[in-house]
């Protein structure tokens, strides 16, 4: 079930993985040789009399975690535009994978859902699940949380630029708080490989206990997010030094991009999307789509996302499935790094 294919470039897998994906569209909605640009043209390609019950969508992480609250904020909303309710179904475990290993295993009926993230690359590229994102249909990601290099006020490095020169100077000495195998830890070697260093990695289970472990001199970088950071920020326990987004989040305008400080390949962002499994009725992905855009765009909504931490930057199928792949790639070339 999970035979992988012949791997061939990286830039080569990712052109073609996306490009299937949004094949597959295409051929089952019918339009062929009338392109992509009549996805989510037509309402005649949408599926009528779908759904006509309940979604399950799964969250494969325990309740009360950052992912579980933004996808209740989804599920609360979503029933509005579906028509049906989109009750959560948690199923924690092995970093965010056991609830994807019961979703791949689902009928492709579209009347169960789930979230994934940038972590399923990074536990697909070390080992720890067979899954990638192509072994789903992408449906659409809906929630970004911004993702900031976070150091202790007390550390003596005010800019990126002091941090840089730092780590430069001494590979291997920065104490860098990760989810061994997971995306911050992807963070960290995008950062190692751009500035030219290493970090000596420090493993935390989650996000709050790596960046108490911030807080309390343990580690001396991180990364972080909104919810986790700010008010220690706030407080001056701790400092961000930059953010991972290509314009500087609302939330901390004097907190610079990487872009901006001259690394425009550091994107840092956890973006939480919805997946169905292979083989769903390409008509009821545009439904799902449709329906999922125009909940992104109501103020409502935007505002409670915004009140977690987190922005609502909607990709539907063909250009969530472009990032997921654009991510891949780079977990892939970093896979070494994560292996350490």
């Amino acid at each position: 079930m999970f035979t992988r294919p012949i791997k061939t470039s990286a830039g080569a897998r990712r052109r073609f993985r996306a490009s299937a994906a949004i094949a597959s569209l295409v051929t089952g909605l019918g339009l062929g040789s009338l392109g992509l640009g009549m996805l989510g043209a037509s309402p005649a390609a949408q599926a009528d009399d779908y759904p006509d019950h309940a979604i399950e969508f799964i969250v494969p992480w325990s309740p009360g975690g950052g992912s579980d609250a933004l996808m209740r904020v989804i599920s609360n909303a979503a029933e509005q535009y579906l028509g049906q309710p989109l009750p959560v179904i948690n199923m924690p475990g092995v970093s965010g994978t056991l609830g994807l290993k019961a979703l791949a295993q689902k009928a492709p009926d579209g009347y169960t859902l789930g979230q994934i993230h940038e972590g399923l690359m990074a536990a697909h590229a070390t080992g720890l699940t067979p899954l990638d994102w192509d072994d789903f249909q992408p449906i659409a990601s809906l929630a970004s949380s911004p993702q900031y290099l976070v150091v202790n006020a007390d550390s003596g490095w005010e800019t990126f630029a002091d941090f840089a020169a730092y780590a430069k100077a001494n590979p291997g000495k920065v104490r860098f708080g990760a989810t061994l195998g997971g995306i911050p830890h992807v963070h960290g070697a995008m950062i190692e490989d751009a500035i030219g260093t290493s970090f000596r990695y420090v493993g935390y289970e989650g996000t709050g206990a790596r960046i108490r472990g911030l807080v309390g001199g343990h580690i001396d970088a991180a990364i972080g997010d909104i919810s986790s950071s700010l008010g220690f920020v706030d407080n001056g326990d701790l400092r961000f030094l930059a953010v991972g987004t290509p314009q500087r989040p609302a939330q901390t305008p004097d907190v610079p991009t990487f872009k901006e400080l001259g690394y425009p390949g550091l994107k840092l962002s956890i973006n939480r999307g919805i997946v169905a499994p292979k083989g769903i009725d390409p008509a009821k992905v545009e439904t799902l789509a449709a329906d999922f855009e125009a909940m992104s765009k109501a103020p409502a909504f935007i505002d409670k996302m915004r009140a977690l931490g987190a922005g609502v930057d909607f990709m539907g199928p063909g250009a969530y499935a472009d990032y997921l792949a654009e991510v891949d790639d780079t977990v892939q070339r970093l896979s070494g790094k994560l292996a350490r």
